[in-house]
């Protein structure tokens, strides 16, 4: 683990409430539990389970969202989650995220996205650009490299884009509001579109209005696709050409054929495909 760690690496599938620390979690819990809106004793085994079922991550997701959609402990986890990044010398970071609406708390999709970006600005463990998108990507592979050769005097640096994420749960409307949101936050760092959330909700039509829009505008596109067994959106979702897809495990033959062909890279988590029972050992993983 010590070889990999020291590695410099970049992350393109970071969910910014998948990566929250366990602590943290258990803090926030603890402060509901007091107030009454949770009870502790009931979420605890929740956050500490170690492997969970797909079904499992998603009731976990359900309860981070209680825990975390306020302003300031969006700023505080984000910041959190890419100062753990960078400590394991992740040097490019794609983070995605989906825009929350609280209106009990005043929260819009924009003032939660006005949260994330302040978390950003308060990391000071390392340097951190994430400014406008458009950066030259010789020096931005030269300053990986420099992470990698640091010799302890340098400051390591860490570049983080946003990938703003339309939530399956959601409708056509709020799907384009959050297509809208990454628009005005291009100079921000934002670089583009995800589709994700619970695999078996929703239906791909509800999405591929405001996937198109953003296509059209000129941001990037990464799908979850084929993360359950859904032959009907799995050839849709290739058809509409992303710049890549997620997870990839439930395909068929035809389907691996046309992703080769129209050379659409895929993220994938070996180990997250095991612990989540996607996939019953490495030994059948679709990697190979």
């Amino acid at each position: 683990m010590k070889w990999w760690v020291s590695m410099p690496k970049i992350e393109l599938h970071a969910h910014l409430n998948g990566s929250i620390r366990d602590s943290t979690l258990l803090e926030l819990a603890r402060v509901l539990g007091e107030k009454g809106v949770i009870v502790f004793s009931d979420v605890e085994h929740v956050i500490m389970k170690n492997d969970r079922s797909l079904g499992e991550v998603f009731k976990l997701f359900d309860l981070i969202h209680i825990l975390t959609t306020d302003h300031k402990t969006v700023t505080r986890i984000t910041k959190e989650v890419v100062e753990d990044f960078a400590s394991e010398n992740v040097a490019y970071l794609e983070l995605r995220t989906t825009p929350k609406k609280n209106d009990s708390i005043g929260m819009s999709k924009h003032s939660y996205m006005e949260a994330v970006v302040e978390g950003l600005r308060a990391v000071s463990a390392v340097d951190i650009d994430f400014g406008p998108h458009k950066f030259n990507t010789q020096d931005s592979l030269n300053s990986i490299a420099m992470n990698d050769a640091c010799d302890g005097t340098k400051r390591k640096k860490i570049y983080v884009r946003l990938l703003l994420s339309i939530d399956r749960r959601e409708t056509t409307e709020a799907a384009i509001e959050t297509v809208k949101l990454a628009l005005e936050m291009r100079d921000l760092g934002v670089v583009g579109i995800d589709l994700s959330g619970n695999p078996v909700v929703g239906e791909w039509k509800t999405f591929l209005p405001a996937l198109k829009f953003a296509q059209k505008q000129g941001l990037y596109i990464t799908l979850h696709c084929g993360e359950v067994p859904n032959c009907q959106e799995v050839q849709p979702m290739l058809d509409f050409l992303p710049q890549r897809i997620g997870h990839a495990i439930f395909f068929e033959e035809e389907e691996w054929r046309q992703l080769k062909t129209s050379k659409i890279p895929v993220e994938i988590c070996l180990t997250s495909n095991i612990k989540t029972e996607s996939i019953s050992s490495i030994d059948i993983h679709h990697f190979g």
